[in-house]
Parts: C-alpha cells; sequence; structure tokens
C-alpha cells in the first residue's frame, strides 16, 4: 500500500515508528514527511487528520471515553469539547485523562480497548450519556456485563456502579435510554418493548394503558411504514389503550412539554375507568 495511503488509514496520523514496523523504508517515511507536517518529532500528520488521533500521540495517550464513542459505534449524541484520553502518566494538558488502562487496545490505533472506554464513562460521564454508551457496548458489541462489574469494586467506583446497576438493555436506540432515563429520574414506571396481541411491540407500557412510543428520524420513511403505524394507532385505540408519539427532538429538547403530557394521560387513567365513573 502507498504509504500516504496507510497514513490515511490510520486516521490521517501515525508515529513513523509504526511505518517501519510496517515494512515502509526510511526513505518511503522521508519521502511522505514533504506532504504531510510533522506536528512533534516522530509523528507524521495530513492536515485532515482525527483531532483525537493527533492528540492522543502527542501525550502519549490512547483516545477513550466519550472521545473514542464514535471509534466503535457507540451510542453518544453530544461530541465532547475536550478529548479524553488515557494514560498512565501525569504529562500534559488540556484534556480530560483517564489514568486506569486495563485492557490492551487495537495494536494500529491510538484507541484505548472498547472495555475500558465504556469504564472510563460510567465513571466520568453523566446518566443517560454514559448508560447511553455502557448499553450500545454490551448490545451491540457483546461486551459482558459481569466483566465490567468485576472491574468496579474500589471504593471510588461506586457512581460506576450504580449507573450500571440502571441499565435496561431492551433499549434499541440511544432516544430510548433517553426516554428511560427521563422516566425513571421522574419517578414514572415503564415496562420497555411489550408486545400487546393485536397491536405488536412498543416500545413502552406505563400503567398497563399507556403505549408511548418514541419514532426514529426515518421510521416514516416509506408509505408502508406510515400505513403500518396508522394501523397500529387504530388497533391500540380500539383495545382501550391510550398513545402517545414522540420524535427524539421531543425527548431530547421538550422533556418538560413530555412528561406533563404523560402525567395528563395518567391522571385521566384507563378509558374503561373513566367511562364506568361516568355511568
Amino acid at each position: 500500500m502507498d504509504p500516504l495511503a496507510y497514513l490515511a488509514q490510520l486516521g490521517g496520523v501515525a508515529r513513523t515508528s509504526q511505518f517501519l514496523s510496517a515494512g515502509y523504508s526510511r526513505r518511503e517515511v522521508a519521502r511522505l514527511a514533504r506532504v504531510a507536517f510533522q506536528p512533534r518529532r516522530g509523528i507524521l500528520a495530513l492536515p485532515d487528520c482525527r483531532p483525537e488521533f493527533l492528540a492522543a500521540l502527542q501525550h502519549n495517550a490512547r483516545v477513550s471515553c466519550a472521545s473514542a464513542a464514535g471509534h466503535y459505534g457507540l451510542w453518544l449524541r453530544n461530541p465532547p469539547a475536550r478529548h479524553h484520553l488515557a494514560c498512565t502518566h501525569g504529562h500534559g494538558r488540556g484534556f480530560i485523562r483517564h489514568r486506569t488502562v486495563r485492557f490492551e487496545g487495537p495494536a494500529e490505533l491510538p484507541v484505548a480497548a472498547v472495555e475500558d472506554v465504556v469504564l472510563h464513562a460510567l465513571g466520568c460521564l453523566a446518566p443517560p450519556a454514559s448508560t447511553a454508551i455502557a448499553t450500545s457496548a454490551l448490545r451491540l458489541l457483546g461486551v459482558p456485563l459481569e466483566l465490567l462489574k468485576a472491574e468496579l469494586t474500589a471504593d471510588r467506583s461506586g457512581t460506576a456502579r450504580r449507573v450500571l446497576q440502571d441499565l435496561d438493555l431492551r433499549a434499541e436506540s440511544i432516544v430510548e435510554v433517553d426516554t428511560q432515563h427521563l422516566l425513571r429520574a421522574n419517578g414514572i414506571g415503564y415496562d420497555a418493548q411489550v408486545y400487546l396481541p393485536g397491536i405488536g411491540r412498543v416500545d413502552f407500557l406505563l400503567e398497563g394503558f399507556l403505549i408511548v412510543e418514541v419514532d426514529g428520524f426515518a421510521f416514516h420513511s416509506n408509505r408502508k411504514a406510515l400505513r403500518r403505524d396508522l394501523q397500529r394507532n387504530n388497533a391500540a385505540a380500539l383495545s382501550g389503550f391510550a398513545s402517545l408519539h414522540y420524535m427524539p427532538e421531543d425527548i431530547w429538547f421538550e422533556p418538560e412539554r413530555v412528561l406533563a403530557e404523560i402525567r395528563a394521560v395518567l391522571a385521566e387513567g384507563p378509558r374503561h375507568t373513566r367511562q364506568a365513573s361516568s355511568s
């Protein structure tokens, strides 16, 4: 592979020693240095390199926590304002430091192992961001829950252990994690991913009669999907269920309105109860 293509494959930044270990000659590395820049001795970078990778190499660290979520495809809504780096030394400033490194990361990239990424997030980020990263790691990448628990036995790991205890792996997206957190934080009990005969599976069922669905951005991407959803709504109404539907931005940007609407419907109670009281 051409050295420039190899550098691009590495995120646009790498140590010169990595090129030599990969079999490139010193002459090839020297030629590459003419088109790349050297942020510090022994490092080559392209202008459009991944900034978190560059920061990691400059500080002899690995990208972790929120900064590594995108690399592993973990759920994170807001990218961090500062780089999160894992390193065992105490040098360097301008980034959020994670000092404990438990697992071996990828050989070619300056990224912490996904297990460390999750453990750092559990102790660093507030829910639901930490919850979303952990849930997606378990659901999408198969990170064992028991492994995470086994690594969080120290006294200072109490916050991370509490986040693990609140994980609800029934969530199938980041917005469902955020909805779980919104309901739980406000004392509203729920059941998730419930199958209702004649209706199908619903995202949330509250007090046995209120269906709450959180639709993704592409939920009604075609007419067939829209028709299926309308039929589900009709079936729910005919079966006596109340139903509320929300988009992700409702959960994220108008949580108080969502809570007010849910509480209003719950206060009214099931339809058959209202009918009995009025007769």
